[in-house]
């Protein structure tokens, strides 16, 4: 029973502390005004943007290719013979100067015949003098039996001459004016043979000619195949010379890259060729019509050698597996364009890359490539509001795109990936000045 009288008790106890803080939370919020409520606010999403410029853009394509002598010459052994004498410099990559003796097969045979065909030319030569001769004298004892002949036909027809006496003398005449005719005829056939006499020592002079074999212009040994004392035959290759004075590349450009050369240039006037594109004109026509300005390029690690090319012409053909089109160019006496450390000749062999640049075209809007998605562009309108935006890309050179229609110039393009990308969405614009002045400066690319 006491017990829970203490029990009691206790509870009672606990109840003035309660009172007591219930107490002191009362007094604390008497005279504070209630917390503000927020009213929530549409939040702008920061992007990066820029201007469209339209600037004077340079149309390029490039593509990559081995060096290669513009001409080579191969030489080839046209006459038979033990080769007695070669150039000292007449080794694999030295260069030799045109008309430098560089092998001699031994003439001695060539010599042989064509002293025997100017013998041969000369008898003739005496022999017409003494068959004229002949015939002078035979002629003139035809003349005199003629007339022996006549005389005793007179004379047999007054009867003082006998009939074998006009038999002999006509036996007489007919001898001589066949040994006159035989004469003529040997001297008519003549002319025949001086010209067969004379072809003998052309070709006799021709093959001790080709004895000696000299560089056709500046070349650089290749491809060596024989050495001295050694014997050759009639067309054995004995080396190859490739020219130094000029070179070609031929580069694989794709077709996708050669269309942008052509974008926005002017139908070709076919008014001089009767309506009809000349065929044979069609290399020149490409060049002048696109303005094809070549820039061959060898990467040497810690610099980028440069040379002044020109286009030749077009390839053939299509590659059918890469789709693209060969391209020909050409330098000019590469080694008189030597740097030394900065810019070496350009050797066959080398793999390079070349830049065909076209006419300017422009202006142009250009955009960074991956400002376009899905063939649209975003834009920042008047209200700072997202707006996307249909576009027409004529084509994409590097890292930019040449928008064709859609885009104006100075409309702000957003450059940031936003997810979601909500049309109509607020936007805080934050210009890229540092690639605003990268594609202001394509104009004055080269």
């Amino acid at each position: 029973m006491s017990a829970e009288r203490h029990d009691r008790k206790h509870r009672w106890l606990i109840l003035p502390p309660i009172a007591i803080g219930i107490g002191i939370l009362v007094w604390m919020a008497q005279g504070r005004e209630p917390p503000a409520q927020a009213e929530q606010g549409e939040i702008a999403r920061p992007v990066r943007v820029i201007e469209a410029p339209a600037v004077e853009l340079v149309p390029t394509a490039e593509g990559y290719g081995p060096v290669r002598p513009a001409r080579v010459w191969k030489a080839v052994a046209q006459v038979a013979g033990r080769i007695i004498a070669i150039h000292p410099r007449l080794r694999d990559g030295e260069i030799l100067a045109a008309g430098t003796e560089l092998v001699r097969i031994d003439p001695i045979d060539y010599e042989l015949a064509l002293a025997q065909a100017q013998a041969e030319l000369a008898e003739l030569r005496v022999q017409e003098q003494n068959t004229r001769a002949s015939l002078e004298i035979e002629e003139r004892n035809r003349e005199l039996a003629n007339q022996e002949l006549e005389r005793l036909r007179k004379l047999a027809g007054k009867g003082t001459a006998s009939a074998s006496d006009v038999d002999q003398a006509e036996r007489t005449a007919l001898t001589s004016n066949s040994a006159a005719q035989n004469l003529r005829n040997t001297l008519t056939l003549i002319p025949t043979q001086r010209q067969v006499l004379e072809t003998q020592v052309a070709r006799a002079e021709r093959d001790l000619g080709r004895t000696r074999i000299l560089a056709p212009f500046d070349l650089r040994v290749a491809n060596l195949a024989v050495e001295a004392d050694q014997y050759v035959g009639v067309g054995q290759t004995l080396f190859e010379g490739d020219s130094v004075d000029r070179v070609e590349i031929d580069v694989q450009v794709p077709l996708y890259s050669l269309r942008r050369l052509f974008i926005g240039m002017p139908t070709p006037d076919l008014s001089q060729t009767s309506g009809q594109l000349d065929p044979t004109r069609l290399n020149e026509l490409l060049s002048k019509l696109v303005g094809l300005d070549p820039l061959v390029r060898l990467d040497l690690g810690n610099s980028v050698a440069e040379w002044q090319a020109e286009f030749v012409r077009m390839d053939d053909q299509v590659d059918p597996q890469t789709r693209t089109m060969g391209v020909v160019v050409a330098v000019d006496r590469s080694f008189d364009k030597v740097i030394p450390g900065e810019r070496p000749p350009l050797s066959k062999g080398m793999f390079v890359q070349v830049l065909l640049r076209g006419r300017a075209q422009g202006p142009r809007v250009v955009v960074p490539r991956n400002a376009v998605r899905d063939g649209a562009v975003y834009l920042v309108d008047a209200e700072q509001r997202l707006r996307r935006q249909p576009v027409e890309v004529l084509f994409d050179q590097g890292d930019y795109s040449v928008i064709g229609a859609g885009l104006t110039a100075g409309q702000q393009v957003v450059l940031s990936d936003l997810v979601p990308a909500v049309d109509g969405m607020l936007i805080d614009p934050q210009p890229d000045l540092e690639l605003a002045a990268e594609l202001q400066a394509l104009g004055d690319a080269p």
